[in-house]
């Protein structure tokens, strides 16, 4: 009963309200009418003052349809981005763009599988402010594939970059340093696997939940300096199955060894995942 009467009186208040506006409409545009008609008739013989009213509302109507234009361009690049499956982008400059990249990282790969490609993983989940570092202490079982330390692949990366500090010692140093980190983390029961790739890295990626991070390797230029995307999951199509299929076409390629983490050999299989033979890894310091 309460309810009704507060329906009721809600609706009378509305209808008293509306009433109110119509009669009081004549009298406002009556009383808009004559200011208006008060300030032309001070203003209509300015020569100067009608100019400027004139190039004043050129300038706003251009501003105007600037932004018409430029917001139709912005929301045709925005559907084509949902299409592509694109759910966030940023440079490595944008600080707090870096941030909550990092934070949904964490939060879609606590208690899930991760699938990562990279070149040392160093600083990406070794050093402890790399952006998967708590996630690989959090999820569920992880897949990577690094640089195996000891072939041109690796080699050829280093050299490519014009930091000097950036020698193909440092690359074998992080990778073993990465490839000890994963040993810890086994060590604790943790599902890890390891995979070492010959050649020249080409994207840095990892699939963790519903998201995928990406970017690309550029010849001569550190992967950091490259923007990085972030594609979600999507039924209706999108980049991110793309992707995805890429990561797996790569983890199952037998001609990428596995690394077991417990006796430090490398494990060949055939295409259909049987394993063909073991040896034991190479430490042998080479020759650069």
């Amino acid at each position: 009963m309460k309810k009704n009467i507060t329906h009721i009186a809600y609706h009378l208040a509305v209808v008293i309200l509306s009433a109110g506006i119509a009669f009081s409409l004549p009298v406002m545009i009556r009383y808009i009418a004559q200011k208006v008609l008060i300030y032309w008739s001070l203003i209509e013989n300015e020569e100067l003052f009608l100019v400027a009213t004139e190039v004043a509302a050129a300038i706003i109507l251009i501003i105007f349809v600037n932004a018409v234009v430029k917001d139709w361009r912005l929301r045709k690049s925005a559907g084509l981005a949902r299409t592509a499956g694109l759910a966030d982008a940023c440079l490595e400059t944008s600080l707090l763009a870096r941030r909550r990249l990092k934070k949904l990282k964490e939060e879609q790969g606590s208690g899930r599988n991760a699938m990562i490609i990279g070149s040392t993983g160093f600083r990406t989940f070794t050093e402890p402010s790399g952006d998967l570092h708590r996630v690989l202490q959090n999820c569920r079982e992880a897949k990577i594939m690094l640089l195996d330390p000891l072939k041109d692949g690796m080699i050829a990366r280093a050299k490519s970059l014009a930091d000097p500090h950036l020698t193909p010692e440092c690359f074998r140093e992080q990778i073993i340093r990465s490839i000890d980190f994963l040993k810890g983390l086994k060590a604790h029961r943790k599902n890890i696997r390891l995979k070492l790739y010959h050649d020249a890295p080409l994207l840095k990626l990892a699939i963790l939940g519903d998201y995928l991070f990406l970017r690309h390797y550029p010849a001569g230029s550190n992967v950091r300096a490259m923007p990085e995307f972030a594609f979600k999951h999507d039924r209706n199509g999108g980049l991110f199955d793309l992707f995805y299929q890429y990561f797996v076409s790569q983890w199952f390629d037998p001609a990428i060894p596995e690394y077991d983490l417990d006796t430090d050999e490398l494990i060949h299989r055939d295409r259909a995942g049987n394993e063909v033979r073991r040896e034991k890894f190479n430490e042998v310091v080479m020759e650069f």
